[in-house]
């Protein structure tokens, strides 16, 4: 594995304390290391500093932005970094051939982009193995939100979660495993059967707002309005709501705060509150997929070549 990284140029664009973990496993895999989005004395000794992505993206090889993505204009998540750090059309076109840009969930642009200028995209939210090792620093984040903005045990409370996916489902269990009555609710006919197997009460999304009305804690894992004025007018005033889907969310917040409805926007859960521990799932996970990637274009370079 250290011979297929030894000495390719790597961009790590932004981030939190998971990315310094992850520049630290590339370093020791022998990559070279071009880090923009953390201030100088913050770089890891053996990686370059860069002021900005532009720089930063000269002749890489790879590009690595945070789970979280970009916002529409280009923003990069970079939480140490004293302004605000971009992602440019210029900063693409300085990458090398075909390289490689993982980002947790891709902006339209970004798509657009991968086509105008031929470099392979990968978003790593469709990693079942990096999206289901972060549910549970995500779980464990919206469980200890849920202990310290309530003044009532989870044990014995009523929990909803909103969605049954990679996330939803380790919480739910973490829920049950505390003694929360757990209710889910889903569209999907194989989610709603996996939460009777679970022992969870379930329902569709047509029984949300009365059940607003009966339980204690939400959480809404689903990245779509689903919480939205009409619903939340059925809440109990007593109720919290957790959203941690991914943008654009679920939960109209405006609406929530004229109801005078307790919610929280949670995004980056991970690394907030175990951060040594996602950046583990990280350095794990990451190069192996720059790996794989390189190797599936050499192969398709291979079988491109004409016999001669």
């Amino acid at each position: 594995m250290d011979s297929v990284l030894s000495g390719r140029k790597i961009a790590v664009l932004g981030g939190d304390a998971r990315e310094l973990i992850l520049i630290e496993q590339l370093l020791k895999m022998g990559a070279v290391l071009a880090v923009a989005g953390f201030p100088r004395n913050m770089t890891p000794a053996g990686a370059h500093y860069n002021s900005t992505a532009e720089s930063a993206c000269e002749d890489a090889e790879a590009v690595i932005l945070p789970l979280s993505g970009t916002g529409t204009n280009g923003q990069i998540r970079a939480v140490y970094h004293p302004g605000e750090l971009l992602l440019t059309e210029t900063a693409i076109k300085k990458t090398a051939s075909k390289a490689v840009v993982i980002v947790g969930s891709a902006r339209p642009f970004l798509r657009e982009w991968s086509e105008k200028f031929d470099f392979i995209l990968l978003e790593s939210i469709e990693n079942d193995e990096l999206a289901i090792l972060n549910s549970i620093p995500t779980a464990e984040g919206a469980v200890q939100i849920a202990m310290e903005e309530t003044e009532i045990t989870i044990s014995g409370s009523k929990c909803c979660v909103l969605g049954l996916g990679r996330v939803g489902m380790t919480l739910a269990r973490i829920l049950k495993a505390l003694g929360a009555e757990v209710f889910v609710i889903s569209r999907k006919k194989s989610e709603l059967a996996r939460a009777s197997e679970m022992g969870c009460r379930k329902g569709g999304f047509d029984d949300l707002a009365d059940l607003l009305g009966k339980v204690d804690i939400v959480f809404n894992t689903v990245p779509a309005l689903v919480l939205n004025e009409s619903v939340l007018r059925k809440a109990h005033p007593e109720i919290l709501i957790i959203d941690i889907a991914s943008k654009p969310g679920g939960i109209d917040f405006k609406a929530a705060g004229a109801l005078g409805i307790k919610a929280v926007l949670a995004p980056g859960l991970p690394g907030k509150v175990a951060p040594v521990s996602s950046g583990k799932i990280l350095a794990a996970i990451i190069p192996q997929l720059l790996i794989k990637a390189w190797e599936e274009a050499d192969d398709n370079l291979f079988l491109g070549c004409e016999e001669v």
